[in-house]
């Protein structure tokens, strides 16, 4: 009994040495840097390389939303605020995996600013796992997406799929 306890231990440090290294090993790959180009409010290229931001979800271009009665171009005004966070910045990005699509997961920033966190602040995306405190705070205050009415991300992409 004692032994297995032993060995327990001995494999739980094991487990958590392995993944302090690797985590390491992964924050002194260089991030991906230079000059960025907006695909839409939660993507852009970065030194050739696609980017998906994450933890968050942004409107797609071709969504809208509604402000009272006023149709409003959400997707479209997310891409816009992306772009002015990014112009003419030198904007870095730190990432360890892939989604379906091939895109860099990871967070960004430009000019000291979190690109991932501004983008949710703001109300120009919502928060898919992370930023939830920056989501309640856009969503308290009403700003972006929180001062209409909109359908999430996620639910308009499953009623208009991609073209394969």
């Amino acid at each position: 009994m004692v032994r297995r306890m032993r060995d327990a231990m001995v494999a739980a440090v094991v487990v958590i040495v392995v993944a302090a290294l690797a985590r390491f090993v992964d924050d002194l790959r260089p991030p991906v840097a230079g000059r960025a180009r907006v695909v839409d409010g939660d993507s852009l290229v970065v030194d050739g390389q696609d980017i998906r931001l994450e933890g968050i979800d942004a409107p797609e271009l071709a969504q809208t939303c509604l402000r009272g009665e006023q149709v409003w171009r959400c997707g479209r005004d997310a891409a816009t605020a992306l772009r002015r966070m990014v112009a003419d910045r030198h904007v870095s990005c730190r990432g360890r995996e892939k989604d379906r699509y091939g895109r860099l997961l990871a967070v960004c920033n430009a000019g000291g600013v979190d690109l991932n966190a501004a983008m949710v602040k703001a109300g120009h995306a919502v928060a898919y796992g992370n930023y939830l405190a920056d989501e309640r705070d856009a969503r308290d205050a009403r700003r972006g997406l929180w001062a209409s009415q909109f359908e999430q991300p996620a639910a308009w992409r499953a009623r208009h799929p991609r073209a394969p």
